[in-house]
């Protein structure tokens, strides 16, 4: 009885280390990576005061200026990036969902759905730009739309997860209409 009264202790301090010492692996994993994209937001922000930026350059900062949630920001990045001449037209798509998504984050959802269908008229493939079309349908309250691009999506990309859900959500809220029996 003696024996696991005094190894009891050493398995909670083993454990307890074990636990201690991955939250450091974990905290010190995340600086890292923050260091890096400040420092290569510092960079692409020098670039672009300089006057040398490509578009995607502007693409690549309004990323970090979405993943830090400064819309309006990023919002005009894109668009400078947009004005750019020699943007191949699959560049442009990218630069139009990203431009669509900071107008959604910002509920300005027509300004989104027209930036998505932007994309889409230059890569029609483009499925992440047409479940982002999708939502912006949903937030207007435009179901029959917004369940005809989930469905296109799914034409593209059958196992897209995404637009399986909405399909299959969206069907049961569009409920066909009965015939009156008067």
């Amino acid at each position: 009885m003696n024996n696991s009264a005094e190894i009891l202790p050493t398995v909670y301090l083993s454990v307890l280390l074990i636990i201690l010492g991955a939250i450091a692996v974990f905290v010190l994993l995340q600086i890292v990576k923050t260091q890096r994209r400040e420092t290569n937001f510092a960079k692409l922000q020098k670039k672009l005061k300089d006057g040398q930026g490509t578009a995607q350059d502007y693409y690549e900062l309004g990323g970090l200026y979405l993943d830090k949630k400064l819309f309006v920001q990023s919002t005009s990045l894109f668009e400078k990036g947009l004005k750019l001449s020699k943007v191949e037209p699959e560049n442009q798509a990218l630069i139009y969902n990203a431009l669509g998504y900071s107008y959604f984050a910002q509920e300005q959802y027509d300004l989104a759905i027209r930036n998505y269908k932007e994309a889409l008229k230059l890569y029609p493939e483009y499925t992440i730009a047409l479940n982002n079309l999708g939502n912006a349908y949903e937030k207007k309250q435009l179901i029959a739309q917004a369940l005809e691009i989930y469905e296109q999506t799914l034409g593209h990309q059958p196992e897209n997860k995404v637009a399986q859900r909405r399909v299959e959500s969206l069907r049961k809220r569009i409920v066909p209409t009965q015939p009156n029996k008067f």
